[in-house]
């Protein structure tokens, strides 16, 4: 493998770990990140945020859901209607104003009272009809007038207005020595309440909704209809026993997959409990937003760290090979890059069988040079001399400073006859320049050997054979051309 090819795959693989580095720890810092927030907002929501938001939606029902209960503990206790009870029923005007009073003061879907005397429906439009214990549609009726508590929470059919779903707060209703009267109290649709749980699940972003202590839910919107068991609830059916068990507390589970926070709360008001439920999922959407963000700025960060890394590299590699393969004061090719280059000219001659030749070129008297005018002075010619070498070239063709002030010419493509005429352009024209700008009185020549490859020799037989040739231009009064030969020239 060539020393360039060791070196790309070298940085290939500094690349390649400095890509997985990065990677790793944009990653790792972003997950931790990601959990760690994770982590504290769920301990957060379980600890602080879903009971303070089931607090406050408490608060919400006392005022919008238990003050139907309040008004009809009013009615109950209210002597108006007592007395009108204990005084025979005998004004029908009296009641319906009383109860349409009560309806369109409290902003009531309806307003009622069912006399255990003379089992009278009362509304505010006068007598709806007699309730009868034993028929279906008056089961409550008898329900209430057996039950201990002094007032239930029943949701069922309006038969007074158009068979309306409706809430309904039944409250027994006693004379002052503690007989029962009848039951009286107000309804409210369950459309309004449902609604109302939708207003509390927008302003707070969670499912809303009431169980009774069967499991049973008695009020939900969304996911949550009523009539569904928490028993039958996936996720929530392992919890159910649990939670009606307990007045309040904090739950996790996992339904279709996503992570479930639930907070319980039991209202005594109205004998349910209060379900505050978020999904996980929802809430952690910011965060996971997040994420994703700062994985593009980790891969767009790494990509930009790898590219100005692959390019500072590459710079380098470049200065790098470029310092290993020329000579640093002239610009030309050095010898080692010389022989990779000769190689290679050498397979090509192969396949094609084209001709090529090298000169070799020494300048004359070159230690006098520095010996007279200073080594600054002979750097100055080295590198003037080779820009003529260079402007005498094709672009196949290349130049080496072959040592001190010796140069290796390649000629492609070039038989011998043709090289010993570019040999003699390349002397006169470095006969015929100025060399060092200071030095007016400073001339300076060349020899220069040639010769031509010959299929099936070495490298360095051929140059050995412009060697020789070197050798007689020098010895034969310098600054002129000479081609080489097999023998080496007598001492």
């Amino acid at each position: 493998m060539s020393g360039r090819s060791r070196f790309f795959n070298q940085r290939h693989s500094l690349l390649l770990l400095l890509s997985l580095l990065l990677g790793a720890g944009f990653i790792a810092t972003a997950l931790f990140s990601y959990y760690s927030s994770r982590t504290a907002i769920r301990n957060t929501l379980i600890g602080q945020d879903l009971p303070l938001t089931s607090s406050n939606i408490y608060s919400e029902i006392q005022k919008d859901l238990i003050r139907p209960i309040l008004i009809s503990s009013t009615m109950a206790s209210d002597t108006f209607l007592r007395d009108w009870v204990l005084g025979g029923e005998r004004d029908v005007r009296a009641i319906s104003r009383y109860l349409g009073e009560i309806r369109n003061r409290y902003g009531a879907f309806s307003s009622y009272f069912i006399s255990e005397k003379s089992r009278n429906y009362y509304t505010a439009d006068g007598i709806l009809r007699q309730v009868e214990p034993q028929e279906q549609r008056d089961a409550w009726y008898a329900r209430v007038r057996v039950m201990q508590p002094d007032y239930e929470i029943n949701v069922d059919l309006d038969y007074a207005n158009k068979n309306a779903l409706t809430i309904f707060i039944n409250y027994r209703v006693y004379d002052y020595d503690g007989h029962y009267l009848g039951i009286t109290g107000i309804g409210l649709t369950v459309e309004a309440v449902r609604s109302l749980i939708s207003d509390y699940e927008k302003r707070f972003q969670r499912s809303i909704y009431f169980v009774d202590s069967q499991g049973e839910i008695t009020l939900g919107s969304g996911q949550r209809d009523n009539g569904m068991q928490l028993r039958e609830i996936p996720g929530l059916r392992e919890l159910a026993a649990t939670i009606l068990g307990e007045n309040s507390g904090s739950y996790q589970y996992q339904a279709n997959g996503s992570q479930y926070i639930l907070h319980v709360n039991y209202l005594p008001e109205l004998k349910w409990r209060l379900f505050v439920e978020l999904n996980e999922d929802v809430a952690l959407a910011d965060i996971r937003q997040t994420l994703r963000f700062n994985l593009l700025i980790s891969l767009a960060v790494t990509l930009l760290i790898v590219s100005l890394s692959h390019l500072t590299l590459a710079r380098y590699h470049r200065h790098i090979e470029q310092a290993a393969t020329t000579d640093k004061l002239t610009g030309l090719l050095n010898r080692h890059a010389a022989s990779a280059l000769v190689d290679q000219l050498l397979a090509s001659q192969r396949r094609s069988g084209q001709a090529f030749s090298i000169l070799l070129a020494d300048l004359d008297h070159f230690k006098q040079i520095n010996d007279r005018y200073g080594h600054g002075t002979g750097d100055e010619v080295l590198r003037n001399a080779a820009k003529i070498f260079r402007n005498a070239l094709r672009g196949s063709d290349f130049a080496v400073r072959w040592g001190g002030e010796e140069f290796l010419i390649v000629l492609q493509d070039c038989p011998e006859a043709e090289a010993l005429q570019v040999a003699e352009k390349i002397r006169g024209a470095l006969a015929a320049a100025r060399l060092a700008d200071d030095s007016d009185d400073l001339q300076v020549t060349v020899s220069i050997g040639v010769s031509e490859y010959r299929p099936g020799e070495r490298p360095e037989q051929t140059v050995g054979r412009a060697d020789r040739g070197l050798y007689q231009a020098k010895h034969g009064g310098r600054n002129r051309v000479r081609a080489g030969t097999d023998e080496a020239p007598a001492a």
